[in-house]
């Protein structure tokens, strides 16, 4: 097993990229730029987490997860475009909030986890 593997935050990261990569599929009339951005923001924030647990120092460490945490704004970003043109509707924008929440609130504290 990869260290990446056994991060509570790379696990919530993972599903909640599910969750957001079945939404995509089911909602074609969305702008297709729109689409293809949340669907690299969502994969970036999990693999940047692997990525960064796979360094040896603490600033590269941080380097990545600083930049998963940057891909879940951006993720929680599109989703506010997405209701606003009344693709996704307020409860589903609530739960996939809560949840970029909870990945960022993790990836603070693994970012803080990491000062040399």
């Amino acid at each position: 097993m990869f260290d990446f593997e056994k991060l509570e935050v790379y696990q919530k990261a993972k599903g909640l990229n599910k969750e957001v990569q079945r939404l995509l599929r089911s909602s074609k009339n969305a702008d297709s730029y729109v689409r293809d951005q949340l669907h690299r923001a969502s994969i970036s924030m999990v693999i940047n987490i692997a990525e960064g647990s796979g360094k040896f120092s603490p600033g590269d460490k941080r380097n990545f997860y600083t930049i998963s945490r940057g891909s879940v704004y951006e993720c929680v970003s599109l989703f506010e475009l997405l209701h606003d043109d009344g693709i996704v509707d307020q409860g589903t924008f609530q739960k996939f909030y809560a949840a970029f929440e909870t990945v960022s609130k993790m990836l603070f504290g693994l970012i803080q986890s990491q000062k040399s």
